[in-house]
């Protein structure tokens, strides 16, 4: 029986609508309200986090909507709130090796495979972006393929694009 509760909002960014949520004291999510595999993230965080989504602000959600209006304005490179990756180990690790990646600087998929010490599961690495939960705050966006091609990206390409190029005028 599901007992926990994720504070849910919703947010319009430039480039597409995004719902955020707190769990506690720390964001977990911030996804697309549009993506490539509806449902998929809301499903994880439910189930692991044996929680319903109500739609309520909180002081975290509101101080998201913060940072995420400086991060558009172009004022804000950092993100200061807590976050709770929701998933396997290995995702967990991905997750944390994006809040590396400096503002504005990319890097492939083979080479955050190599950072991470598994150089051959390049495949493994992008699965684990795809499903990364906290888009923006952990910024999966950065990350590109070897060839520079912007593959894949939950908010679509367009929308990473625009966050590309945001950072690359902003920093």
């Amino acid at each position: 029986m599901k007992t926990n509760i994720i504070k849910i909002q919703y947010y319009t960014s430039p480039c597409g609508n995004l719902c955020l949520g707190a769990f506690e004291d720390k964001l977990c999510l911030c996804n697309w309200t549009e993506e490539k595999h509806p449902g998929r993230v809301d499903k994880r965080l439910q189930h692991r986090l044996a929680a319903t989504y109500i739609e309520e602000t909180s002081d975290l959600l509101q101080e998201a909507i913060r940072e995420l209006d400086e991060y558009f304005r172009g004022e804000r490179q950092q993100f200061a709130l807590p976050l709770l990756f929701v998933g396997t180990d290995f995702q967990k690790q991905v997750w944390q090796q994006l809040l590396t990646i400096p503002y504005g600087q990319t890097i492939s998929y083979g080479e955050m495979a190599r950072q991470l010490g598994c150089p051959t599961s390049v495949r493994a690495v992008a699965n684990a972006n795809g499903a990364n939960a906290i888009s923006i705050f952990a910024p999966c966006h950065r990350v590109i393929g070897s060839n520079g091609s912007l593959t894949g990206f939950g908010g679509g390409i367009e929308a990473k694009k625009y966050l590309l190029a945001l950072e690359a005028r902003c920093r």
